[in-house]
Formats: C-alpha cells, structure tokens, sequence
C-alpha cells in the first residue's frame, strides 16, 4: 500500500475516506498532493472491498486551493515545466472524475480555486451553508484552466462565467442554487446524515453496475456521437442482463428477497 505524506485514508465498512491533511496550509495542494491524490484515487478505485470513496478535508477548511509557495516556485519554471506540471493537475481532475467508484466531496470552511475542480469532479458533493467558494484565480492574473471541464459540466457555462469572470465569493446555498454542490446544510451533523444516507442508497446498488453506470455517462456525455449512443447503450443493456450482477438482480427482485450485495 502507498504511503502518504498529505493524505489520510481510513477504510471502515466498505467505505474509503480520503482526507486532505495539510491543516497547517489549509489543505492548500502541491505537487506532491496532487501526485497522491492520483495515486490514491487509483489505488481505492481499483479494491473491491471499497464501495465507495469520500473525499474531506482535516482542520478548519476543506481546501484553500493552490499552495502559494509551490505557485511562486513555479514562475521559475521553464515552459514545458509549467505545462508537465499543469497537465499532473489535469490528470488529478481526470482520475477522480474517471474513478470507477462513487465520490462524494464533504466541503466545510472553504472551497478556493482549484479546491474546485476537486468537489466539481466527484459524482456528489455536499457542503455546510458557512462554507465559502471562490474562483479566484483571476485576481492573481491566471485562469482556473484544468478545473474548467468539470465546472462547466457541473453548473453550465454561464454561471460559470459569472464565477470565473468575478472571482466572486460565495456561500453555501448560493453553491447549492448554481448546483456547484448537490446539497448545502446548516450544519456538520445534518452534512453528515446525508451522508451516510446517500451511502447507504449506494450500497443497495450493484457495485459493478454502478461502474459501468458511471462510464455510460461519461461517454455519452464526452465521446460518443449521436449515430454511436444507441448501439453502444443497446449493447450496455444487453451486456448487462447477462451479466452475473443483472441475473442475481432479476431473480432477487422476482424471488422478493434482498440481492447478495447488501449486506
């Protein structure tokens, strides 16, 4: 198992949680943050005894975005340093967007720039209504870039201009509202309630299912033409009905008894 120096990851019940650990820099990522955010995404993503993966952060906020000290190093940098650098944060957007298990984000405190692109990339994210969000990249002169694809796919393009354009900060329920968040809470006990009920309707699903659920919609959304959908969702079904998950879900559902991967 891979080692962490600015993760945390604790497994309870099927359930991954992946902890931002740098309070003291709150949560700010590094390059050393983004390479393990990759390969713990990968690593979860791929262990069948994880049905789910919960991303959160340690200490007052979830992520402050970008580590200033790590940006500032980064002026120094040649062209295709910058640019392989700015592709690892690409790929970190990419990974948790691509993994194969659900994600939800918990946001509490603060969401800063690039902190975006992290909850924007997961299937869920929930926050607690003090939580405060930002595009900020644009009051240092630069553009939130690699967090772009999965904004936009999250609230639309013009809501995203609003945000980006602005740098505007705002709050949970105006998140919620852009549904930039699914759910904003008025506190961490109610966030946490959700949470685990949301887990809990997940885990009464067919973890393979859900997989091939997730891909469905991100070729549908991102690859496939509109010649190529009904074949590719015609052979899904077909694929699936056949499956071992399909028939032990079929004959569940018939027998009147609970299928075998709820516990």
């Amino acid at each position: 198992m891979n080692q962490f120096t600015t993760l945390e990851i604790e497994t309870s019940y099927n359930i991954c949680t992946i902890w931002l650990n740098r309070p003291d820099v709150r949560n700010a990522f590094n390059d050393v943050m983004i390479n393990e955010l990759i390969a713990a995404f990968k690593q979860e993503g791929l262990r069948t005894n994880v049905r789910a993966i919960v991303l959160r952060g340690k200490g007052k906020v979830f992520c402050a975005g970008a580590d200033l000290n790590w940006m500032r190093d980064t002026a120094k940098y040649s062209y295709d340093q910058n640019y392989e650098e700015s592709m690892l944060l690409a790929e970190c957007f990419r990974t948790i967007y691509k993994c194969p298990k659900p994600t939800l984000a918990i946001v509490h405190g603060a969401a800063m720039g690039g902190a975006n692109g992290l909850l924007a990339a997961c299937d869920f994210a929930f926050c607690e209504a003090d939580t405060s969000f930002s595009f900020s990249e644009v009051k240092i002169g630069i553009v939130p870039a690699t967090i772009a694809p999965y904004i936009i796919k999250r609230i639309g393009e013009y809501p995203s201009r609003q945000l980006m354009l602005t740098g505007q900060r705002i709050k949970g329920s105006d998140a919620e509202t852009l549904r930039l968040v699914n759910k904003c809470f008025k506190d961490i006990h109610e966030t946490e309630a959700h949470l685990q009920a949301t887990i809990q309707l997940l885990l009464t699903s067919a973890p393979k299912a859900i997989s091939l659920c997730k891909e469905m919609i991100a070729r549908i959304v991102n690859e496939l033409s509109e010649e190529e959908i009904p074949d590719y969702t015609a052979k899904m079904i077909t694929e699936t009905r056949a499956s071992e998950e399909g028939q032990e879900g079929m004959a569940a559902f018939l027998e009147k008894r609970k299928p075998n991967w709820i516990e």
